[in-house]
Parts: structure tokens; C-alpha cells; sequence
């Protein structure tokens, strides 16, 4: 498997392309490259495993203004068409239900969170390829109606470590990347360069692309038919770097799919041969601006999933420290 895309390639509005087009074949090497399945205790942690003692509190160092930025979408109950299944949202105590003094206002949520338009942290009972979550567990063993029994989000617990974003449109001095625009491994190594920072282990890698602005601007449309995102010829520079999550403003994918045959190959590549859960939908303009601002692109990253037992995953309200 090839890119054709040199390092000094510019990804822009005008032309945006998804490729170059993966087999099926190549896909399932690149898969066979990256797994890193029995490599850690507890394996349903995965790549979280590589967050010890030392690294928060080597990530810690990153904070030096105190300035907290979030990076969660807004709750979203309005259909459209990035979300097909809008959240739910309702008063069930307006002040008129329980005894009065003091009165009390209560409110009732839901949402199946696994789209394109909640923020929200994918566990490793998200995603199996050929019938295998990560570490080589049997989907169809270990998932069931009643949930996962591994990789579920409970198992993760709350991840602090250091983040780095990678600010794609602000390197590129452009305003977004296309939908279908693809991100490749030279366009990381050119953000690292662009904005002085460089990826280690550990760390949490946040791929800006613009999405949010552009929607914002534009409108919605259906990122689930085309979206920026990684090419998978990216993940074995992430793989080689030992990241511990992988998250953007889309949902780390490419769309459409340029690799026959599998419609979010980033996700099976990170999810269930590396062990790394994903982060969808951030909100990464104010992260975008507090960076430049500060001159650096690193900071402490506090991310907290609802502990909810065999949950393939959790809305989650990400939080970036400077």
C-alpha cells in the first residue's frame, strides 16, 4: 500500500480526495502490522495501559496559564442530517411534583450516542474486525443484548494524560479541510514540524480538520457519506508512536471509505488491533484558538466516560488544561 501524497502536499477545499485506494488484502496486513493483541493486563484497558503514574504527572507539566478548555457539543435534540437519532431531552419536575420548600426543577436525557453528532469516547467492545474485538476476544462471545462482558467502557475509567492537537486548517492556512478530504501519515509529520510538537507515547492525538467550523458557516450535512479524516496509510505513524487515544472533530475516518469492503477502517485499525478508543465529534475550535494563542499544542487532557458496566462506550465532555 501506497500514498500519493507528498509531505509537502497541501490537503485543501479544491479537490478533495479520499485515496488512494486500499485492498482488502492490504488492509487486512496493515491490520495483521499494527495489532498489538496480548500486550497488556487488563487487555479490555488496551492502549490506556500505557498511561502509568509518571505520564499524568509528566503531563501535568503541560498546564501553565490554567486555562480549562472544553470540547464537547452541545446536546443535540434536533434532527438532521448528521443526526439521524437526535437526543433526548425533557422536564419531569417543573417545581410542581415534590413538597414544596425548597421546590425542585429535575430533567430526563437519553441518547444512543454512536453517530456524528454527541461527543462521546468509543470502548473497545465498539469495533470488531472479521468477528474479533480487540486482543482477539469473539464479538458474538463477548457482546450480547446485555451488553459487553469485554472492553467495556467501565473498564477504562477516567484517562489524564498529555494531549497534542493537530491543527490541520491553521498549518494549511485554510479554513477546513473538504468533506472526503483525506489526512495522511505526511501531513502529520508536517503538522508535528509546522507546529513544534511531537507525538509520544502515551499521548492523546487530536486531529483538528474544521468540521465544526465548516458546519457552523455552511450548515449540516451528512458526514456519515463524506467527511475528513485519516487515510489508513496515517495509523502505523500513530502505531509506531504508542498513543493511548486518538480523537478528532469527525469521527477519525476518512468517508467514503477508500479500503474495499470496510466502511470505518480507521476505527477497526485503532479499536481493535491497537487497543486505542476513539474519541468522536469534539468541538476543537476554542482548542484551536486557546493553541495559537499560547504558542504550543500540547496540554493536560482529562477525559471522563460514564461508568456505565458493558457499555460500548460513553458521551463524554473532554477537557483540555494550558
Amino acid at each position: 500500500m501506497t500514498s500519493n501524497r507528498a509531505e509537502t502536499t497541501t490537503p485543501g477545499p479544491a479537490g478533495a480526495d479520499n485515496g488512494p485506494a486500499v485492498s482488502r488484502q492490504e488492509f487486512d496486513a496493515l491490520f495483521a502490522a499494527v495489532r498489538t493483541w496480548g500486550r497488556w493486563a487488563p487487555a479490555d484497558r488496551g492502549a490506556w495501559n500505557r498511561v502509568t503514574a509518571d505520564h499524568v504527572r509528566g503531563a501535568t507539566s503541560a498546564v501553565r496559564s490554567g486555562r480549562v478548555v472544553p470540547m464537547a457539543l452541545p446536546w443535540n435534540t434536533r434532527p438532521g442530517p448528521d443526526n439521524h437519532r437526535p437526543a433526548l431531552h425533557h422536564m419531569t419536575d417543573l417545581g410542581d411534583v415534590e413538597a414544596p420548600e425548597p421546590s425542585t426543577h429535575k430533567d430526563f436525557i437519553a441518547v444512543d450516542y454512536h453517530g456524528k453528532a454527541v461527543t462521546h469516547l468509543d470502548a473497545l467492545s465498539h469495533i470488531a474486525y472479521r468477528g474479533r474485538l480487540y486482543d482477539g476476544r469473539a464479538a458474538r462471545e463477548a457482546v450480547d443484548a446485555a451488553g459487553a462482558r469485554f472492553g467495556a467502557v467501565s473498564a477504562l475509567g477516567p484517562l489524564v494524560t498529555r494531549g497534542v492537537l493537530l491543527d490541520l486548517p491553521a498549518v494549511f492556512e485554510i479554513p477546513w479541510l473538504e468533506p472526503g478530504q483525506a489526512v495522511h501519515a505526511g501531513d502529520l509529520l508536517a503538522a508535528e514540524r509546522a507546529l513544534g510538537v511531537t507525538i509520544a507515547e502515551g499521548d492523546a492525538v487530536l486531529v483538528r480538520s474544521g468540521q465544526v467550523r465548516r458546519r457552523r458557516e455552511l450548515g449540516a450535512w451528512d458526514s456519515g457519506a463524506a467527511g475528513a479524516g485519516l487515510h489508513v496509510d496515517a495509523v502505523p505513524l500513530l502505531a509506531e508512536r504508542g498513543i493511548a487515544l486518538l480523537g478528532g472533530d469527525g469521527d477519525s475516518d476518512v468517508r467514503p471509505s477508500p479500503v474495499d469492503g470496510v466502511h470505518s477502517p480507521v476505527h477497526a485499525l485503532a479499536v481493535a488491533a491497537m487497543g486505542v478508543p476513539l474519541l468522536d465529534n469534539l468541538d476543537l475550535e476554542e482548542l484551536s484558538g486557546a493553541t495559537a494563542e499560547a504558542g504550543r499544542h500540547e496540554f493536560l487532557l482529562v477525559v471522563a466516560p460514564l461508568n456505565v458496566p458493558g457499555g460500548t462506550g460513553s458521551p463524554v465532555s473532554p477537557v483540555a488544561v494550558l
